[in-house]
């Protein structure tokens, strides 16, 4: 395989180099978090009041975590750690309701976010030559425009499509020879389906590689992608919080994300009791950003289930990779008592054959118990007069729920285009329950 490097002195770097740099970037990060309102409370509570109370990366753990609650109460200006006339960008996270979570970046803040999702992109193979068609909704969201500034960088040709008119993203990607997709695994699952509609084979098509991420997904919502389009496909993980897309991101080997810990400090605790875990051991990832000085951001809880994975990567970098986001530990849903992940379903039912591209779980309550409902559309294959077919299906995978979860869902079978779709992140759970 073609390994290609962005910053190969960097990316190569051995441990001692890595947490070196991490070291300098971390007492920077403090100096900048003193002068907010926010932290400079914070950090004087905890025994901080400059850059030279941080002697090593284990004081690091002296340094209470942050959480999004802390992002809210702080709204509009309350972590801003420069001058308002510094700040060049602001984001705000999707998907909050209320008082919104909102990042800035000034100048020099904003070419370091670029240019690691520079370094992303190149990680997967990309060069200047591919042409980029940008699948992703622009706008506050970060992950549209931050990975447009990452491929616009390295000299691509980027066509900012955003998300939605799926007969126009066919015909640009025939016509203006689209090499590479940046979308999310459930929208690239959902235009498949309209690609007969838009008069454009898959044959016709230049496409090779699909950046996919914003929403968990199970490896076999990723082989699905691979093999409907005959392509590859690369996770990728970020967060508002942190920039956005250019956190961590597979190479060309696709066996885990490397996290870019020039950039963030990454831990894995236990999400009760906080302690750190082992490589290896799922946790929840917290994480420092050290390329950020308008809006520093220290020990953020991302909520994000994963797993530091052990070992080295064949592509000779030497950043440690994170397995792919398992769930949310407050995405978890309780069903009767039992704890059940959205992504232990989507996991079970992608593996059926005759199961469609998308899927609903609706949990609600019958009289004191839980109820979980898994509605999922079949494929055009299974569309026949023969009720039997289609009971014996919502059989099997009501057998197959079971033994994942331990419990017993209903099952729903839906045509093909049935059941809503969303052009942003895809709203796969609606729960009705009624919590006092």
């Amino acid at each position: 395989m073609d390994i290609r490097y962005w910053n190969e002195e960097i990316e190569t770097a051995d441990r001692a180099g890595i947490e070196k740099v991490q070291l300098q970037k971390l007492r920077v990060q403090v100096e900048y978090a003193l002068k907010t309102p926010f932290y400079s409370e914070k950090l004087n509570k905890a025994g901080i009041s400059s850059a030279d109370d941080i002697h090593s990366l284990a004081d690091l753990r002296k340094i209470p975590f942050t959480v999004k609650n802390d992002l809210r109460e702080s709204y509009p200006y309350g972590m801003l750690a420069v001058p308002k006339e510094e700040v060049v960008r602001m984001h705000a996270s999707s998907g909050t309701t209320g008082t919104p979570t909102v990042i800035y970046l000034s100048d020099s803040d904003l070419k370091a976010c670029t240019d690691l999702t520079t370094r992303s992109v190149v990680c997967t193979g990309g060069t200047k030559e591919d042409v980029f068609q940008n699948m992703m909704t622009y706008g506050l969201f970060t992950g549209g425009i931050v990975l447009h500034y990452g491929a616009e960088n390295l000299g691509m040709m980027v066509i900012p499509a955003s998300s939605g008119n799926t007969l126009r993203q066919f015909k640009m990607m025939k016509d203006f020879g689209t090499t590479i997709v940046h979308a999310t695994p459930s929208y690239l699952l959902h235009i498949h389906g309209k690609m007969g509609e838009s008069g454009v084979s898959k044959d016709e098509l230049k496409f090779k590689k699909a950046f996919i991420g914003a929403e968990p997904h199970s490896e076999d919502i990723r082989l699905k992608i691979e093999s409907l389009y005959g392509i590859d496909a690369y996770n990728s993980y970020g967060l508002s919080e942190m920039n956005g897309p250019g956190v961590a991101f597979e190479c060309i080997h696709k066996d885990g994300m490397h996290v870019w810990e020039d950039a963030y400090i990454m831990e894995i605790v236990d999400p009760d009791t906080l302690e750190p875990l082992p490589d290896g051991e799922e946790g929840e990832l917290v994480l420092t950003i050290l390329h950020r000085n308008a809006m520093p951001i220290l020990r953020y809880r991302t909520r994000d289930l994963t797993r530091i994975i052990p070992g080295t990567c064949k592509c000779g970098r030497l950043h440690r990779r994170i397995a792919r986001i398992k769930g949310r530990s407050d995405d978890m849903l309780i069903i009767n008592g039992v704890n059940v992940f959205p992504s232990q379903i989507e996991e079970v039912i992608m593996k059926v054959p005759e199961v469609g591209t998308n899927y609903l779980i609706v949990v609600e309550k019958a009289g004191e118990l839980d109820k979980i409902t898994v509605k999922t559309e079949i494929s055009k294959a299974m569309l026949t007069d023969d009720t039997r077919d289609l009971y014996k299906l919502k059989e099997k995978i009501r057998e197959k729920l079971r033994a994942s979860m331990t419990i017993s869902p209903q099952v729903e079978l839906h045509e093909p285009g049935m059941l809503p779709v969303s052009q942003g992140k895809a709203v796969r759970v609606v729960d009705e329950r009624k919590i006092d």
